[in-house]
């Protein structure tokens, strides 16, 4: 028994001898602590943090690492002199010195730095604070602890600089690019900066951008083929000129103006090899609905509307009756009154123009309408205007070898034949007539439904009402000459 818990022990004591092997030691432990302090920080990172405590001349704040970061209090005071952050509040700051014990921070090496600090600004790219002093031949003085920079005019900005003057008298972040003569020789530039946020800025848009996003952007510039939209500084899209509008567009000018500030939809987004970024198709008519999915709801036959004139061709004229919605009149839709060759001999692009809606097909996207049909048909009313046995004057139309066709109204053309001709007193006079000439001529037939009416010269027609009142045994009626005779033979009589 006594042997039995002497092994017992002897393997406890081996299991934990162990145990003891596996754990590491202090040493190791404080190394690997050391280790973690700055988690590869380096000077010149940019961090954000939140702050732990406001003290009397610095705030510290926690840097992510096992080491907290400090920076001088003066550096986080607004222009009245206080600090109005405390603890909990984010704040953003460079690294610009660090070692196992203490991060030091600051939003920019300003004017409380020396020259040693600008050397370390320069040799680690950490952003320093200036002032705009005044213009100069090809750039700005700028103001740097308390000495006087150079910064070149390409290098205040990501932009081409119209106005200098706009930038004198601001404080700005710039990066020391030359550093020579114990700081006698400082070069700056503000647009190295600008142009590593814009990268940045640049990266976490492409990361969210996604087909179907909704943007709001501002138009660049205008091509033949489209118009270019800002999105961001420095990313731009385009809006073919096929996505600027429901409506035909021929020209991005009709649609958008340079500076104006759109809302847009991104419908493509593709690599671009030649320039090793993206290249972002964008719609402003998406935004709205297509206007074909509801246009029988718009439009039914028989309705009449007003549209715009967009083309014309051989065989019609196109019309927006809405936008995004156009409609074809055939040329033979276009007049009662007058036979209609040339549509561009009624109606020219951008003529406002009164049209019946005749046949809505949304499958095939077409529309038919009329012009004629919302003008109404003069037919409707020829037979009350005009009675058998009428005579009335008209225009000549169109001369053909069966006759004349004499225009009575606008839209309404009688035939004159040419037997009716023949026995006509004056058949020569009536023959000689020309196109445009004036004739009078007797209504002898009215069939609306045919869209006819047959004439007869004036003359026979008179002729043949004196034959007639000749068979009935009456005296023939005279005509205003005859009268003037008997009148004046009565008066010598007397």
């Amino acid at each position: 028994m006594n042997e039995e818990i002497e092994n017992e022990k002897d393997q406890n004591e081996e299991e934990n001898d162990e145990d003891d092997s596996k754990e590491p030691s202090f040493a190791e432990l404080l190394e690997s602590y050391e280790s973690g302090m700055t988690d590869d920080l380096q000077v010149g990172d940019k961090i954000r943090g939140k702050i732990l405590s406001v003290g009397k001349d610095a705030v510290f704040v926690d840097t992510g690492t096992k080491v907290d970061g400090v920076v001088e209090i003066e550096e986080l005071k607004d222009e009245d002199g206080t600090v109005a952050l405390g603890p909990g509040d984010e704040v953003e700051l460079y690294v610009v010195a660090l070692d196992e014990h203490e991060i030091r921070l600051s939003r920019a090496i300003s004017g409380i730095g020396g020259l040693a600090l600008l050397q370390e600004a320069f040799e680690k790219s950490v952003p320093v604070e200036g002032k705009v002093a005044g213009t100069c031949k090809g750039g700005f003085n700028v103001e740097i602890a308390a000495r006087r920079a150079f910064c070149p005019i390409s290098q205040i900005d990501v932009q081409y600089v119209e106005n200098p003057e706009e930038y004198v008298g601001e404080a700005y972040e710039f990066l020391i690019t030359q550093l020579e003569n114990r700081g006698k020789n400082i070069v700056v530039s503000r647009k190295k900066l600008l142009a590593r946020a814009l990268e940045k800025q640049r990266k976490d848009f492409f990361a969210a951008l996604g087909e179907g996003d909704e943007l709001e952007g501002r138009v660049t510039r205008l091509m033949p083929y489209g118009a270019f939209v800002e999105l961001i500084p420095g990313v731009e899209g385009m809006v073919h000129v096929s996505e600027l509008s429901w409506s035909r567009v021929e020209s991005p000018g009709e649609a958008v103006q340079p500076d104006q500030p759109i809302k847009v939809k991104v419908i493509g987004i593709r690599s671009d090899p030649k320039k090793g970024g993206k290249k972002i198709a964008l719609s402003i008519k998406q935004l709205e609905g297509d206007p074909w999915m509801t246009v029988t709801d718009r439009f039914r036959p028989g309705d009449k509307v007003s549209g715009k004139v967009t083309r014309c061709a051989n065989f019609g004229a196109f019309v927006e009756i809405a936008p995004g919605i156009e409609g074809l009149v055939h040329v033979s839709e276009m007049s009662y009154r007058k036979r209609v060759v040339d549509p561009q001999d009624v109606v020219t692009p951008g003529e406002t123009v009164s049209v019946a809606v005749k046949e809505v097909d949304p499958r095939k996207r077409r529309i038919s309408l009329s012009i004629k049909e919302a003008e109404g048909d003069p037919w409707l009313e020829a037979a009350e205007r005009f009675a058998v046995g009428q005579v009335v004057r008209g225009t000549v139309e169109k001369k053909e070898p069966f006759g004349l066709f004499v225009a009575l109204l606008p839209g309404i053309t009688g035939l004159l034949p040419k037997s009716k001709i023949r026995r006509s007193p004056k058949a020569g006079t009536v023959e000689q007539l020309k196109e445009g000439d004036s004739v009078d001529v007797t209504v002898e037939e009215v069939r609306p439904d045919d869209r006819k009416i047959t004439l007869a010269p004036a003359d026979e027609a008179e002729e043949h009402r004196w034959k007639e009142f000749g068979r009935k045994g009456g005296a023939a009626p005279m005509s205003d000459l005859a009268e003037k005779l008997q009148k004046a033979m009565e008066g010598k009589k007397r």
